[in-house]
Order: C-alpha cells, then structure tokens, then sequence
C-alpha cells in the first residue's frame, strides 16, 4: 500500500500556517515591540536598546535571574545525573518485576498536569515541615525534569549496543573503564540533550516555583508576572524576548544533537 503524503490533503496548508501564526504570532509582537522607542505594542516610534538596558539594570530583575540560573543549572545537573542511572538501570540492568511500571513511574510528571503537580509537592513540603524557599523550588524542578532529561538519555542508550562494553571488558577494562571510555562518549549527545531539556524547562516553569516559592523568594517569571499585574511595559516584552530566545536556542541545539546522535558517537581508546 502507498504511504499517503497529508501536505497533499486539501486544506493542510492552510490550516498548518493558521495554528503557527496563533503559536507564535503573539512571540513575535512582543519580540519586535522589545526594541520599540514608544512605550506602546500598537504604534512604532523608533528602534532603541533602552528597553533592555533598563530591565537588565533592574535589582529585582538581577536577582530573580541569579536565582533562576542557579536553580536552572543545580536542577538540571542533578535531574541529569538521575536520568543516566536509570536509563542505565533499565537498559543495561537485569529485568525484574515492575520495570515497565517503573518506566511510568519516572515519566509520570509529564502526564499529570503540572499544577497537581505544584500542589501535591507544596502539601508535601508543608506535611514535612520545610521551610518554602529557593530548596524547595531546586527539589521540585530535579523531580519534574528527570523525565525530560531520561527520554533523550534512553533513547540514545537504547540505540547503543551491548557488545561494546562486553568487548571492553573482555580486554580487562573494569565497568567504570567501560562506561567511561566506551558508553559514555557514545552517550554523550544524549546526555547533553537531556541537560539542555531539563535547564531550560527548569528556567521557564512558573506554575510549581510560583506555588513552592515561599514569600520573599522570586524567579525570572515570578517576577515578570508580579511586573504584568502591575501593568505592562516594555522592559516585560525585552525580558521575554531573552527568555524566548534562550529557550529557542537550547531546544534547537538538543533537537540537532538527538538528530544527529549516531553521527557523532564517538569512542576514546582504553587507557590502562
């Protein structure tokens, strides 16, 4: 049977160029406002950096990004190191009973929605008695990027055969030396992926940081939204102008790097 090509079907373009433009027409409006002189979204009165000067140069702003990017870059480190041990557990570990239900149980936050999410881990830190701070924003984004960072990290794994490190082995090189040497170069571009997946979804959540922030304590969308319900001015459209760029250019490079995966894999030679 011909395999049926949907850009043929009547229709398709147009309701393919329609949803873009619902996506990422809004993005666009606010990126190109960011350099607009006027402190308006609807006349243009010039092109100007000032915009971004003022909002870089905003205390509040400083610190809500300090506080982002460290919690981006701890929680993605650790999600990370959390993804390869169970990608490895599962793909190169023996199979026992209630692995297919572990699968499920790592991918889960990426099925419930997030704000159950946000309020079970909000409940759950108030049961415990944990003081709601910067801790508890970095534990709730290690838990829910782990699924982000294992699916790149399994994927890659599960291309990756086992009589490498069998081979390893068999010339002496103990399992670290095999997975040093061997796995993990061939995993890298998974496990890079998976960082970048797991850092930028951790600097852009404002559902579950909102909710486990505990008074006092602020992020970059924390504090884009505290500036939005005051009113809305040009310094938002700049602040998220780099936000949606930041995000485009790390989701890009993880897409590339998962593509192109096979082609890179790479392996160093034993060192005795």
């Amino acid at each position: 049977m011909k395999s049926l090509d949907i850009k043929k079907y009547p229709g398709f373009r147009a309701i393919t160029l329609f949803c873009l433009f619902i996506l990422y027409g809004p993005m666009l409006v606010i990126a190109v406002y960011s350099f607009n002189s006027l402190r308006s979204i609807t006349s243009w009165g010039g092109f100007t950096f000032a915009w971004y000067l003022k909002a870089f140069n905003n205390p509040t702003i400083q610190v809500a990004a300090l506080n982002s990017l460290f919690i981006a870059v701890v929680a993605a480190l650790l999600s990370t190191m959390i993804a390869v041990s169970a990608a490895l557990a599962l793909a190169r570990g023996k199979t026992f009973k209630g692995q297919s239900a572990l699968f499920a149980l790592i991918n889960l936050p990426l099925m419930i929605p997030e704000i159950v999410t946000a309020v079970s881990s909000l409940v759950f830190f108030i049961a415990i008695g944990f003081n709601l701070g910067l801790l508890t924003i970095l534990i709730a984004h290690v838990v829910f990027c782990i699924p982000f960072a294992y699916l790149p990290i399994s994927a890659r794994l599960q291309g990756i055969k086992g009589h490498f490190e069998e081979a390893a082995q068999d010339l002496y090189a103990t399992r670290w030396q095999a997975f040093r040497f061997i796995l993990a170069p061939m995993l890298m571009p998974g496990i890079i992926s998976g960082l970048m997946l797991s850092f930028i979804v951790s600097l852009d959540d404002f559902i579950i940081t909102n909710m486990v922030a505990g008074p006092g304590t602020t992020t970059l969308p924390i504090a884009i939204y505290g500036m939005v319900r005051v009113g809305f001015t040009p310094e938002i459209n700049a602040i998220s102008t780099v936000l949606l760029l930041t995000s485009l250019v790390f989701v890009t490079v993880s897409y590339f790097l998962s593509r192109n995966a096979p082609k890179n894999a790479k392996t160093k030679p034993l060192q005795h």
